[in-house]
């Protein structure tokens, strides 16, 4: 018997996950990442590379999905999942502690806890959308997506802002006692949102063998669709990503704004994000039935908007003096948030078009090439602008070539979202010659 659709009140239960999800991960790549270089004085690079080992096995998502479609069942992955995050981060501030007594075991636990981190991630984050995909009707997808987004930022806020009143001053003994109540609290959570929840996938016929892990992937990406939509959240999220590391220094170098006023502007980004996540969760599927591209349109929007930002920022890197750089980083993160809610939107949409059992594998393709975007995308920000500063010698130009590549890629992102059909899309899907986007 199929479960009826998810109401207001099961898509934001649902979202609590996602929010615990948040706070897992804030613990792992933020908190411990400071603790590690500043507390235990141990090299930078060992936590920027921990972080992205724990990109690098989110590639397993789509192994993760598709164990979730065999069985028809998801809860038990999105508490499994969760389980091994909670466990991964005390095991990773376990092997901080390790490693003023011994470096070498402890960097062998260290790769063991992200590995953990990464494929708790991988595991309850994919099985979660699977379910949302599966569960929640068209009309209410804008708004699914824009509360699991919304909550996972609060996840991270609220983690962040908590641990930070019981840390100070440090210890040792105080940074476990977050850790732990963090991996508690957030199982705990995780238990109680899933709780009840009926499942949204068929379980396979008892005469019908699914397929293979390599079959599924394979059918995946022979659909058109699903394969073009996978490039085009690739090349999206490599753009998406790139701002993350270098906004705030480009403030700094070329703005001379104080830490203070940077973090600021940080802040007002992400208050666009909000905005523009919440526009598409509440008026996304009217907009989407009023436009002619239907939700397509408003993911290029997003792109355009974000473009058409990161190429004003490079534009306002020769003209610091008369450039509004607020309004402009609000309007970047008003972009930011009419894409990320769209296209997960859409994701949902195109997750089990073609009939249900393939969400997770679908969802876990997707979350895989977002996974190797955000990892590459931060580390090519970076390396772009050093490289940059290197070769000219200046600040201003490094940034505004990178922030220029960067809007260019969000157009690039655009071309391929023209040429992905979505459900419910009342014109043909166009796809630009020029973009290569193999049929």
């Amino acid at each position: 018997m199929t479960a009826p659709p998810l109401g207001p009140a099961g898509i934001l239960r649902l979202g609590l996950v996602q929010c615990a999800l948040g706070g897992l991960v804030m613990i792992s790549t933020s908190m411990l990442n400071r603790v590690m270089v500043v507390e235990y004085a141990l090299p930078a690079v060992l936590p920027a590379a921990l972080i992205a080992w724990h990109y690098g096995v989110q590639l397993s998502r789509p192994a993760w999905g598709h164990a979730s479609d065999r069985g028809g069942r998801r809860k038990p992955w999105i508490a499994g999942g969760t389980g091994m995050l909670a466990l991964g981060s005390l095991l990773a501030t376990n092997a901080v502690f390790l490693s003023q007594f011994a470096l070498v075991p402890a960097l062998v636990v260290m790769v063991l806890a992200f590995t953990m981190i990464g494929g708790g991630v991988g595991a309850a984050g994919t099985s979660l959308l699977a379910l949302l995909a599966s569960r929640v009707e068209p009309a209410r997808r804008p708004a699914a997506a824009a509360t699991t987004w919304i909550l996972m930022v609060v996840g991270i806020a609220a983690t962040a802002g908590v641990s930070s009143q019981f840390l100070d001053p440090f210890s040792p003994q105080r940074l476990a006692l977050v850790a732990g109540g963090v991996a508690l609290g957030a199982f705990l959570l995780t238990l109680a949102a899933i709780a009840g929840v009926r499942e949204g996938a068929a379980a396979p016929e008892p005469d019908a063998a699914p397929p293979s892990f390599g079959r599924a992937l394979q059918d995946a990406w022979a659909d058109a669709p699903v394969r073009r939509f996978t490039i085009f959240v690739f090349v999206a999220m490599v753009a998406y990503s790139v701002q993350d590391v270098i906004l705030e220094p480009f403030a700094g170098h070329v703005f001379a704004y104080t830490p203070g006023q940077s973090t600021a502007l940080s802040g007002q980004q992400h208050a666009g994000v909000l905005v523009g996540m919440l526009l598409v969760g509440v008026f996304g599927r009217r907009l989407a039935t009023l436009l002619p591209g239907g939700l397509r349109t408003l993911v290029v929007l997003g792109c355009l908007v974000s473009g058409s930002a990161l190429a004003l920022l490079a534009l306002g890197a020769g003209v610091p003096q008369a450039f509004p750089l607020a309004p402009v980083v609000m309007l970047l993160g008003f972009g930011n948030g009419v894409f990320a809610v769209s296209a997960i939107a859409g994701m949902m949409d195109l997750a089990g078009f073609g009939g249900q059992g393939r969400e997770g594998i679908r969802m876990g393709l997707w979350g895989a090439a977002q996974a190797v975007a955000f990892g590459l995308g931060g580390l090519a920000g970076a390396a772009g602008v050093d490289a940059g500063r290197a070769v000219i010698g200046a600040d201003a130009p490094a940034y505004a070539v990178v922030f220029a590549a960067e809007a260019l890629l969000f157009l690039g992102a655009a071309g391929l979202a023209l040429g992905v059909r979505m459900p419910g899309d009342r014109t043909p899907a166009a796809r630009p010659p020029s973009l290569g986007v193999a049929a």
